[in-house]
């Protein structure tokens, strides 16, 4: 039996105090499941009765991916993978036009289904496609720019390029 989960979106609290206070806490927090007496720390959760459950890590990253959004003044929706999504809906979560979107669906870019008179796409789907055309126009750039620089267009030899290229994908993986 699986429970019914309904999207719900959330708005960024006009008093944010509370929100910095679980920012700075969560930073301090360690990212990976740590084995009970092994040493670090683990977050956990305390209810009203005074129980307490650790936190799994992959429960730890959701929270301070939502405190950084709200915290940047952000709207945050949570919603099962296989939430169905109408074409709006998917649109906004892609950033495009609702026509752009329906082109994407018929030319089998992103599946769908249409039940009745109207389209419905499963967020798993639109999130899949996301990815894929984010990895595209990755390798697309890399490729123009080591091209520029094979070219001599830049005053960096390849090597330095792929260097700082690797340099920076670290830092943001970090971040």
């Amino acid at each position: 039996m699986t429970a019914q989960v309904d999207e719900r979106t959330v708005f960024p609290p006009s008093d944010s105090v509370a929100l910095d206070e679980l920012a700075r806490l969560l930073d301090g927090l360690p990212t990976a499941d740590v084995v009970p007496g092994v040493g670090g720390t683990q977050a956990v959760l305390v209810g009203p009765d005074g129980q307490s459950v650790p936190i799994p890590a992959e429960v730890h990253e959701a929270l301070v991916q939502v405190v950084d959004a709200l915290r940047a003044g952000r709207a945050i929706t949570l919603a099962p993978h296989a939430q169905r999504l109408t074409t709006q809906q998917a649109a906004e979560v892609l950033g495009v036009s609702r026509p752009t979107l329906i082109k994407l669906l018929e030319s089998g870019q992103i599946a769908y289904e249409q039940p009745g008179r109207h389209r419905r796409v499963r967020l798993a789907d639109v999130l899949a496609y996301r990815d894929r055309a984010r990895e595209q126009r990755r390798v697309a750039l890399d490729a123009m720019t080591r091209d520029a620089v094979s070219a001599g267009l830049y005053e960096a030899d390849p090597s330095e390029y792929t260097a700082a290229l690797k340099q920076a994908r670290q830092r943001k993986q970090g971040s």
